[in-house]
């Protein structure tokens, strides 16, 4: 335990200690929110004025709380996995400079170097990601504040998990890369694919069929839809308390991925909370397990 608490603290200072890695981090977020309150907003309000006949008049307040709703869960889903991406890179460059192998020869186990790695990770991932939702929140304030206290706390419960299943990730794929320019590379990849198969920059029911049930099988489309669920709930209940038709409202939440379907079937969102949450065991256990393999087989 001394061992983990001291590669801790010292992944936790080395993170910190480097700029470059602590600010290209801390930007993300920024740069989300500044480009989807830009481009995406009017995007996403007249896709949304569309779902409702033209006679209808709806509150405008109702409709800003519905689009800043789905660009703080978009933001959010998709930060939690790339910031991850970027502050998982200390591993990679103590691979570079030999640090790492100085630390495999001391009497520390690898399970314990791992788990200190992917620990430190997440620790300064959460600090982003956690700061990034009360600033989400303080925007969505300004344009509509439908959100209830259960809400809020469920939200910051699966950003948590949100960002252990990317710190888990993105270590599992970092274990196999071992130069910044491999990483550079990595984290390109992800910053502009992820996104879109997340369903953060386009919701899965745009996509064809097929790709709707091959993305339904990624624990990253849920994690998007829990947080747009969260976000978007009391929009929507408030929507039908004013007398907008259920149907117009049940198939505004279904455009946006609020009702996900795993193969037919309805995924509730204690459903995609228990799939988050399986996802960080499975994909940290196996980040654990490479390591030990590693050893063993050496």
């Amino acid at each position: 335990m001394m061992g983990f608490s001291a590669l801790w603290r010292r992944n936790q200072r080395l993170f910190f200690k480097d700029k470059g890695m602590f600010f290209s981090s801390m930007i993300t977020p920024i740069i989300l929110l500044v480009l989807y309150a830009t481009f995406l907003a009017n995007v996403y309000k007249d896709a949304f004025l569309s779902g409702f006949p033209k006679e209808m008049s709806v509150d405008a307040k109702l409709i800003d709380a519905a689009v800043g709703g789905q660009l703080i869960s978009s933001l959010l889903a998709v930060s939690c996995v790339t910031v991850a991406f970027c502050s998982n890179l200390l591993m990679i460059n103590d691979r570079a400079n030999g640090t790492f192998r100085d630390l495999t020869v001391t009497p520390v186990k690898r399970s314990t170097l791992a788990f200190a790695y992917y620990a430190a990770s997440a620790a300064s991932t959460l600090i982003i990601t956690l700061t990034a939702s009360v600033v989400g929140l303080g925007y969505l304030a300004t344009k509509g504040w439908y959100l209830s206290a259960a809400d809020v706390a469920e939200l910051f419960a699966a950003v948590i998990l949100l960002t252990l299943f990317g710190t888990a990730l993105s270590s599992c794929i970092h274990f196999f890369l071992s130069t910044a320019g491999q990483a550079s590379a990595v984290g390109t990849i992800i910053s502009a694919g992820y996104g879109f198969i997340c369903g953060a920059y386009m919701p899965i029911s745009s996509f064809s069929k097929g790709l709707q049930k091959v993305l339904s099988c990624l624990p990253g489309t849920y994690g998007t839809s829990l947080l747009r669920n969260l976000l978007m709930r009391g929009t929507l209940n408030e929507m039908e308390k004013v007398g907008l038709p259920k149907a117009a409202v049940d198939e505004l939440a279904k455009t946006v991925d609020c009702s996900p379907e795993f193969f037919g079937h309805a995924v509730s969102t204690g459903a995609m909370f228990i799939i988050l949450a399986g996802s960080v065991v499975l994909f940290t256990g196996l980040f654990v397990v490479m390591n030990i393999a590693t050893k063993h087989r050496k």
